[in-house]
């Protein structure tokens, strides 16, 4: 039987035993075991952090917790830390996005020698203007079995996707569906959401089974089970995002996925989990009680040591507070006027980049723009003449997607996007690579989660980005939303502990 505070606390972060609590000479006492002529006040059961969520979820991916890594882009989500968070149980998705294919193939064959039995993903984004980047990436996934993606940044439907999700259907020995091919939508608006849980839409099926894409009976099979097996409401986050708010969107598309089940009758329904502003044990359990079948992280993971990203970016992260946070035009979708949220701390990107956006509004190209506005974004931001960087553009293009020439050589505009996607494009590879004249343009992927981590973490071995692990931070939430749970358990049964017992603090294993 425990008493003193130390004692009361080591039981409770037990988890794999029972808790007992008793009322001895007046004094709140716990133990693992019930006690001879002393009846228990109230009880907890052994709750496990593998327990957490769904276990389809689990069973389905072949780990050990309803937890995933979301990809974050240009290999942030690295190869090293894939496979060290797939070798302790958990899945996480490598950040392929606007990665050549050369890179990917690169990445896919480092993760399936260490994995090959897997946990992994890979990321599958959309890219409205860049379609072939998307097809190469569909093109490598099937040629390696690539058996699970993250589909992200999606607005609606591509033969691409449709096409990656029919080519591994068929059908077993006792005839029942198999889908070889997995797919995770990552979405933040219903109508995006309800694309995913319906099966594909039978026009693109005929066109693919036309161009010998997929066969008929793929596309027959596809018309019975939904496109995608687990749907991520992606709230508040870093990157992409639509900034929601979890508390709203995960259960309004919870009722949707049950609504669609109801029509469709899936044999296996669409799982939902909960991703943005996950950043402690606190939104992880929150998550977990409005029904999420598993948790997302991903900016918690960006500051960690097998981030593919500068110490120094990393040491931003670690100093960021919630409010640190800014939305900013990105390059992927320049003219779409789409933003994603960055890190503001230390960085004149989002500032720059903004004034980038109002440029391509008002001016129909290059040209027109006047010399005393021209001079100072030659001097300030690119840093050298915009016909250079023309050129470098151009070079670019060739290696990677010629077409994106072809349709701005008869038009002023585009070629004017092209050259401001320059700098929105290289200032995220600057972070990365931690290019030391180019500080003050890094373009850091970031959400407020970061913010709630550090606040966690102060005071403790994860307080310093040098001691941060994926599989740690990965770890430790998963643990302290179970501790928290247990507490919330015993709250309901009428016991309010002081606070120091419902504060969960990383201490190393």
């Amino acid at each position: 039987m425990a008493y003193d505070p130390e004692g009361i606390k080591a039981k409770l972060l037990n988890l794999s035993q029972p808790c007992y609590v008793f009322l001895d000479n007046n004094k709140i006492g716990l133990s693992h075991q019930r006690v001879d002529n002393l009846p228990p006040q109230m009880m907890v059961n052994p709750l496990l952090p593998e327990q957490l969520g769904d276990r389809r979820f689990c069973e389905f991916h072949g780990v050990n917790y309803a937890y995933a890594a979301g990809a974050m882009a240009g290999g942030i989500a690295s190869e090293e830390l894939v496979i060290s968070l797939g070798k302790a149980g958990f899945l996480a998705s490598f950040g392929s996005a606007g990665l050549v294919p050369q890179r990917v193939e690169q990445a896919i064959n480092t993760i399936q020698t260490a994995l090959p039995t897997g946990p992994y993903a890979f990321n599958l984004i959309h890219s409205p203007s860049e379609e072939a980047l998307e097809q190469r990436a569909v093109n490598l996934y099937l040629k390696h079995g690539v058996r699970t993606v993250e589909a992200s940044a999606y607005m609606d439907l591509t033969p691409h996707i449709v096409r990656y999700r029919a080519a591994g259907l068929e059908l077993d020995s006792q005839g029942n569906i198999q889908t070889h091919n997995k797919v995770m939508a990552k979405i933040s608006r219903s109508e995006v959401a309800r694309k995913f849980l319906q099966p594909a839409p039978i026009k693109i099926l005929n066109a693919l089974v036309e161009n010998g894409e997929i066969t008929p009976l793929q596309a027959t099979l596809a018309q019975k089970v939904p496109l995608a097996d687990d749907i991520t409401v992606e709230a508040d986050s870093g990157g992409h995002t639509d900034n929601r708010s979890l508390v709203c969107l995960l259960p309004s598309i919870i009722a949707l996925r049950d609504q669609i089940q109801r029509k469709y009758h899936y044999e296996r329904p669409v799982r939902v989990g909960a991703a943005g502003g996950i950043g402690t044990p606190e939104a992880a359990l929150a998550a977990f009680i409005m029904g999420a079948s598993y948790i997302v992280t991903g900016s918690v993971n960006h500051s960690c040591i097998e981030a593919g990203t500068s110490s120094h970016t990393k040491q931003l992260l670690a100093q960021a507070d919630m409010a640190d946070v800014v939305m900013a035009p990105c390059a992927d979708m320049f003219e779409m006027g789409v933003k994603v949220q960055l890190l503001k701390r230390g960085s004149l990107f989002p500032m720059r980049a903004q004034k980038l956006y109002d440029l391509y509004k008002n001016y129909e190209g290059i040209e027109m723009i006047p010399a005393n506005i021209r001079q100072p974004l030659e001097k300030q931001i690119f840093r050298k003449n915009l016909d250079t960087v023309w050129e470098e553009t151009v070079a670019y293009f060739q290696q990677r997607d010629p077409e994106q020439i072809q349709r701005a050589s008869n038009n002023p505009k585009r070629k004017m996007a092209l050259i401001f996607r320059w700098y929105l494009g290289l200032s995220s590879r600057w972070s990365t690579i931690g290019d030391e004249q180019r500080k003050m343009d890094y373009q850091i992927w970031c959400g407020p989660a970061m913010g709630s981590f550090n606040e966690w973490v102060r005071g403790s071995y994860l307080e310093l980005p040098e001691n941060r692990r994926v599989v740690d931070v990965a770890t430790h939430i998963m643990k302290g939303a179970t501790y928290l749970y247990r507490l919330q358990n015993l709250k309901l049964q009428g016991l309010n502990l002081p606070s120091q017992y419902t504060y969960y603090h990383p201490t190393r294993h």
